[in-house]
């Protein structure tokens, strides 16, 4: 508890996840006030080709109250 999941376009290399990940679960630590050794970070490659269905349609869903920062686009 707690883990956060990051859904992006796959073509990242390994290394950028790892660094966005560490940053994610330190920033998470310190804003919850909690060790980092709670906290698990994955990363899901997502198809361009599938991003409607998987992610765009429930993080632009006005009703969907899990989305705290919508994006702009």
């Amino acid at each position: 508890m707690p883990h956060i999941t990051v859904q992006m376009y796959p073509g990242r290399s390994d290394e950028i996840k790892a660094k966005l990940a560490k940053v994610l679960a330190e920033t998470a630590s310190r804003e919850l006030g909690r060790e980092i050794e709670h906290f698990s970070v994955s990363i899901e490659d997502v198809p361009q080709d599938e991003w409607t269905d998987k992610v765009y349609k429930k993080i632009t869903d006005p009703d969907n109250k899990d989305v705290f920062v919508r994006p702009g686009y």
